[in-house]
């Protein structure tokens, strides 16, 4: 014999699916609502594309050793190395499609946000050289090379190698496996700057252990107590286009 349900049993059955019905609902809108809601129009929502690598401050990421500092580089270096992955002259396929779009106005709003960032400097990894090796480093940081017309860091990146306005970066802090990397990509044709590129002209003249050498010795240094970029005009590169190239070094 069938029975059929009385109307007391079906009742709450009713009621818990249109309980079920209303929720899934209620979440449905809420999440369209959600999904409605604007991004905030920050420059740091604009610049996550950045930041995401380079660190909230563009402080890098030293752990990783290829994701340099970007704070309180000067600005006119930043906007330049925006434009030569723009036009290929640096080649880094995320740093090559970030940029792709970016106009110039928001290329200099990102480099004067970066320009202006003070914040502590932290050291990165370094790989087990010898004393002979840093002192080379050192030498070549320092001094250069005049029998083989490799030019001192210094003077062109600064006495204390934190860079010289409008354009010269500063060095110091950088990791080394960026280091060596940059070197490595004037040598190879992977990194230019525009004519006349004095950079290419300085990592050709250097050996694979002079490449280490210099990575280590400025991987190493302790920031000075001012790490912002010298006045422009403090320091005269000893640099002449077609003889070294000139000056506007730019690792």
């Amino acid at each position: 014999m069938i029975t059929t349900p009385s109307l007391h049993s079906i009742k709450p059955s009713i009621a818990a699916m249109l309980l079920v019905i209303g929720i899934l609902y209620g979440a449905a809108s809420h999440a369209a609502e959600a999904d409605a809601l604007p991004i905030p129009d920050t420059l740091q929502q604009r610049i996550v594309a950045c930041t995401s690598c380079h660190g909230v401050h563009g402080e890098g990421t030293p752990g990783s050793g290829y994701f340099p500092r970007l704070a309180g580089k000067p600005a006119d270096y930043l906007v330049r190395q925006m434009q030569d992955f723009q036009n290929g002259l640096r080649k880094y396929a995320p740093m090559e499609y970030t940029v792709r779009q970016l106009s110039p106005a928001f290329m200099h709003e990102i480099a004067g946000y970066f320009a202006a960032q003070q914040v502590p400097y932290r050291r990165s990894p370094l790989p087990p050289v010898s004393a002979t090796t840093l002192q080379r480093g050192e030498q070549l940081v320092s001094r250069g090379d005049p029998a083989r017309r490799i030019p001192a860091c210094a003077s062109c990146h600064g006495s204390q190698l934190t860079g010289v306005e409008p354009s010269t970066p500063g060095l110091v802090g950088l990791p080394y496996d960026y280091l060596s990397a940059q070197l490595g990509s004037w040598r190879t044709h992977t990194r230019a700057a525009l004519a006349p590129d004095c950079m290419a002209v300085v990592a050709n003249r250097l050996s694979a252990s002079d490449i280490t050498a210099v990575a280590a010795a400025l991987a190493s240094r302790q920031p000075p107590p001012d790490t912002h970029a010298q006045a422009a005009g403090s320091v005269t590169p000893p640099l002449r286009c077609g003889v070294l190239g000139a000056s506007g070094a730019n690792p």
